[in-house]
């Protein structure tokens, strides 16, 4: 297989974990937006399930990290997967609202730029090195 041809397979599977990670990033929010409604609704016992699911995903995400790749943007992203669950913790907790929108935009940045490049529009698209290249494992 020549250069070009493994350059073209490396996007597409840069492509494909980025589509995979856009989802999760989309579920996750989605949990969190029902929490946050349950809590507004004072349904503490929904909000807390709700925001566990989203605890799990971003848990999931955590843990697929691949250290041994891009390793400074993997530990950004640890550290700032680290927060959003302790600040979930804290607004669980706290039934505080604040601190689920906060994650939400959170993740919602993050999505955004996951689907950049998923759609071949973020810099592993143009052979740089990238959250997608040294952030997961395939």
């Amino acid at each position: 297989m020549g250069a070009s041809e493994k350059y073209v397979e490396s996007a597409i599977s840069t492509q494909e974990r980025g589509k995979l990670v856009v989802m999760l990033y989309e579920g996750a929010i989605k949990f969190l937006k029902v929490a946050r409604q349950k809590l507004e609704e004072e349904d503490y016992v929904a909000k807390g399930i709700y925001i566990g699911k989203a605890q799990d995903i971003i848990a999931e995400l955590n843990s697929s990290l691949d250290m041994t790749k891009d390793y400074q943007i993997a530990q950004d992203l640890r550290a700032l997967y680290n927060f959003l669950y302790g600040h979930l913790n804290e607004g669980n907790i706290q039934r505080d609202p604040v601190k689920i929108s906060e994650c939400i935009g959170i993740l919602g940045e993050l999505m955004e730029a996951w689907r950049e490049v998923a759609e071949g529009r973020g810099s592993a698209a143009s052979g740089e090195v990238s959250v997608a290249e040294g952030g997961f494992q395939a």
